[in-house]
């Protein structure tokens, strides 16, 4: 049985994760120090033999007597998912996110070497920065502050993939990179503070939305279910630079409210707040590299992705 190591394996995207590899027949450990992930994400996965969790800060050094399933199955991939990834996070645990995208890299990255297994980092479109490229391609270097609020996340998550493509490039490391933009789906926290689960929230309890700015900022919203296959693929493949993962229909912030209104049929009040610092203006990837490579294209209507989000963010209420 191969076996891969999941970082963050309770959060939002890495529990999908570990489903999704346990389904394909993996062993998996999944490690968190379940500072924004949380062990109900994971119920469904403790049920099988296959899987293990181990709650430990990922910054913190890395033992391989810590993983039972190493001696058992050794390393077939392991993927760096730990980092919390939004606006609240930034400003409540700003250290923290600096350390796990950077020391959690480095201490993640030798075993993998050791193991020679793929190893595939979180990266991120925020590294894009506020862009002045439309839509961007991986090739784009970004439009960075690298000292305003979101550097914490921005400089991080570029920092970990300069040191994932140094060690490919000099450690013999076999690295992937995805760039992930905005995705929603069940599992979310509901006090995430990013705009899906704030105005799901706020349509199930029947208030008045919140949009910070004017509302008309864009984003590209994926379902999970659609990124986590575009990271298997990923991760299947032998493709060594950064390949983005979203979905490139653009909408504004109004728009995707009134996406919210339909399927919930009924409309909502909209009150506008201040923007957020460094809010980028426009986002949305160019996917023409995971179409070419890894025949990956996203497949979930946002009104059905929705319909799903709402459903789990109600059984959470």
């Amino acid at each position: 049985m191969k076996h891969v190591i999941i970082t963050g394996g309770s959060g939002f995207i890495g529990s999908h994760l570990c489903d999704r590899f346990l389904k394909e027949g993996f062993a998996v450990t999944a490690i968190d120090n379940l500072v924004t992930g949380r062990e109900s994400n994971i119920s469904q996965a403790q049920k099988s033999s296959a899987f293990q969790f181990i709650r430990k800060d990922i910054c913190e050094p890395l033992s391989e007597r810590e993983i039972p399933f190493l001696e058992r199955y050794g390393l077939s991939g392991l993927l760096h998912f730990a980092c919390p990834a939004s606006p609240i996070d930034f400003e409540k645990i700003p250290m923290e996110i600096l350390a796990v995208d950077s020391i959690g890299t480095m201490n993640t990255v030798p075993l993998a070497i050791k193991y020679k297994a793929r190893y595939l980092i979180a990266s991120t479109s925020e590294i894009y920065g506020d862009p002045l490229e439309h839509p961007q391609k991986e090739t784009y270097w970004g439009n960075v502050n690298t000292i305003g609020p979101r550097a914490c996340y921005d400089e991080t998550k570029r920092f970990a993939e300069a040191y994932v493509s140094s060690a490919a490039r000099w450690k013999g490391l076999n690295a992937g990179i995805v760039r992930i933009f905005n995705t929603y789906g069940p599992r979310m926290r509901p006090d995430d503070g990013r705009v899906v689960p704030e105005l799901c929230m706020q349509a199930l309890r029947g208030q008045t939305f919140t949009i910070h700015g004017t509302g008309k900022q864009t984003r590209s919203f994926c379902f999970v279910s659609d990124l986590v296959d575009g990271i298997f693929k990923l991760f299947m493949s032998t493709e060594k630079d950064p390949v983005n993962i979203g979905n490139p229909v653009e909408r504004t912030m109004l728009e995707f409210a009134e996406a919210i209104s339909e399927v919930m049929s009924r409309q909502f009040a909209i009150k506008h707040l201040e923007s957020r610092p460094d809010d980028p203006r426009r986002r949305c990837p160019d996917i023409g590299r995971a179409q070419s490579i890894l025949g990956w294209t996203p497949k979930v209507d946002l009104k059905e992705g929705l319909k799903q989000t709402l459903e789990y963010f109600k059984s959470e209420m």
